[in-house]
C-alpha cells in the first residue's frame, strides 16, 4: 500500500561535468573564429595617416567578405591557396584594410585611389587621375597635429573622386609636403594605388616598398573593407583603461559608417 501523502522524491541534478563546459567553449571559440574569418574583424588605428576620416584609437568593424578570400583572410596568412575565391575588386574611395607588400604581415589601413591599368600622378598637392586633374573644394579647417607637434588648424578640402565619391582630405603642409610632386605611375594589373587622408602624413603607394613605402597593393594582399567604428579612446589612452572612460571615450566617434 503506498502512501500517497508522502512527498514525491526528487531526483537531484548533477552540476554540468567538466567535459560540457570544455564543449561549450570549443564551441564559442569556433563560431568567433569563423566570424573573425568570414564576416567581420576588429582592428584599431595606431597612426595618423587617415586623420580626419580616421584617428588614433578608432576601433573599427572590417568586413572580410567584401572582397572575397585571400590566404590573408586567415589568422597567420597560411598559403593554403593562390589569389582569391569568391572576389569582388575594391571600388575606388573603398577605405581598405590590406597586409603590407614589403612584408605581407603588417597591417595597414589606406583610401583606393588608383585601379589597375589607371595613371596616377601628384602635382603641387594636386591629385591627377588618367591626367584628369581631381576635383578639391576648401572646406572649414581640421584641428589637428602638424609633422612638428603643434596643434593647430590645417589645410582641409572635400575631395570628389571620379565616380562621384566625396572625402575629406587634409595638407597639413600646404601643397609642398614631402611626397606632394610623385609619379607619374600607372598601376599594374591585379593591383591598387592606396593614400591616406592625411595626405602629407601618409607613407602609402607614392613611396616605393625599397624607401620604406607601400608601393602597389596586390589584389590578394586585402583583407577587408573599413565599415563602422565601435569604440573610440582618445590618443594616449588604452581601451582597457576603463577608470578613465569618463574623459577619454569619444563617443561622437562610436557607431559611425566609415566613408
Amino acid at each position: 500500500m503506498t502512501d500517497d501523502s508522502a512527498p514525491h522524491a526528487v531526483k537531484k541534478t548533477e552540476p554540468e561535468g567538466l567535459g560540457e563546459t570544455v564543449v561549450v567553449i570549443l564551441q564559442a571559440l569556433a563560431i568567433a573564429l569563423v566570424v573573425r574569418t568570414f564576416l567581420f574583424q576588429p582592428f584599431n588605428i595606431p597612426s595618423g595617416s587617415m586623420i580626419p576620416t580616421l584617428e588614433i584609437g578608432d576601433y573599427l568593424f572590417v568586413s572580410k567578405y567584401s572582397y572575397g578570400y585571400s590566404r590573408y583572410s586567415f589568422p597567420f596568412g597560411p598559403p593554403l591557396f593562390k589569389g582569391r575565391v569568391l572576389s569582388s575588386p575594391p571600388k575606388r574611395g573603398d577605405i581598405v584594410v590590406f597586409k603590407l607588400p614589403r612584408d605581407n604581415e603588417t597591417d595597414y589601413i589606406k583610401r583606393v585611389i588608383g585601379l589597375p591599368g589607371e595613371k596616377i600622378e601628384i602635382k603641387r598637392g594636386r591629385l591627377y587621375i588618367n591626367d584628369e586633374l581631381v576635383q578639391r573644394d576648401p572646406i572649414d579647417k581640421v584641428q589637428t597635429d602638424d609633422l612638428y607637434g603643434h596643434f593647430g588648424a590645417v589645410p582641409t578640402y572635400k575631395e570628389t573622386l571620379p565616380g562621384g565619391v566625396e572625402h575629406t582630405i587634409i595638407e597639413i603642409q600646404g601643397d609642398d609636403g614631402f611626397n606632394d610632386n610623385a609619379g607619374p605611375f600607372v598601376v599594374p594589373p591585379n593591383h591598387f594605388f592606396m593614400m591616406g587622408d592625411n595626405r602629407d602624413n601618409s607613407t602609402d603607394s607614392r613611396v616605393p616598398p625599397d624607401q620604406g613605402g607601400v608601393g602597389y597593393v596586390p589584389f590578394e594582399n586585402l583583407e577587408g573593407r573599413a565599415e563602422v567604428t565601435f569604440f573610440s579612446v582618445g590618443e594616449g589612452a588604452a581601451a582597457y583603461e576603463f577608470w578613465r572612460w569618463p574623459w577619454t571615450l569619444r563617443l561622437n566617434r562610436m557607431f559611425h559608417a566609415v566613408r
